[in-house]
């Protein structure tokens, strides 16, 4: 489980139809990222870029967000090729928690280092939140008394120190950096898909697995698709 509630109310008005958004579940895979050297040094999103920029013109996802959002989908592909989860899924989640790591004006740097950090509300019980006691001394959110979602794709503690991998290659798994929050979410999506999001069964079960919400799924889906063809939402 990550955040309990998405972070961000997604009631976008839309330059368009909602019937221009297809409802197809899993999500329409979008323009297939290019297949890179994921084990080169440094940050191997960086390879995504001119695959990137035509799509974030279009959709408005900003540039380093969308490379990240590639790399994770690629590097799931190479290592984990029966899961099939697409870069559109992780644009869908990261679009409804943390608007590609632009909440309350934040900023995803070069690196993918988004700054200020983005974190949840307390997950105390209230309002509408499950409750869930502090289980990382405060280190990783900053609350010694209960834990919050974290970054841009609001992990929290107990899930990222299962699932947070480092992929911009510093060295470090850190949940406010957006290469290493798109491949923790890709990992955990898989495991909780049972290894194959290509399926609807498959994809909607990790979906609700992140975030057990039906209305969640919906808006998710409904970012997914609108990048997939290249809309902005």
């Amino acid at each position: 489980m990550l955040g309990c509630v998405a972070l961000v109310a997604t009631g976008c008005s839309l330059p368009f139809g909602q019937s221009d958004i297809p409802e197809d579940t899993p999500p329409l895979p979008g323009i297939t990222q290019p297949a890179i050297d994921i084990h080169a040094p440094g940050r191997t999103a960086d390879r995504m870029r001119e695959w990137a920029e035509p799509i974030a013109n279009e959709t408005g996802i900003p540039v380093t967000s969308l490379e990240a959002y590639g790399n994770a989908a690629e590097v799931q592909r190479q290592q984990y090729p029966e899961c099939g989860i697409s870069w559109t899924t992780l644009a869908g989640i990261a679009g409804v928690e943390s608007k590609h790591g632009q909440y309350r004006g934040s900023d995803v740097g070069p690196t993918g280092d988004v700054r200020p950090r983005i974190r949840g509300m307390a997950l105390d019980g209230t309002r509408g939140n499950w409750e869930i006691k502090d289980t990382d001394g405060g280190r990783l959110d900053g609350d010694v008394t209960y834990d919050r979602a974290m970054g841009p794709f609001q992990f929290i503690p107990e899930t990222w120190a299962r699932f947070g991998v480092d992929a911009n290659g510093d060295g470090v798994a850190d949940p406010d950096n957006i290469d290493d929050a798109a491949l923790s979410a890709a990992r955990y999506l898989c495991d909780a898909a049972g290894g194959d999001m290509t399926t609807q069964e498959g994809w909607e079960k990790a979906i609700l697995t992140y975030n057990s919400s039906r209305p969640y799924l919906i808006r998710v889906r409904n970012h997914a698709n609108a990048y997939a063809i290249n809309l902005r939402y």
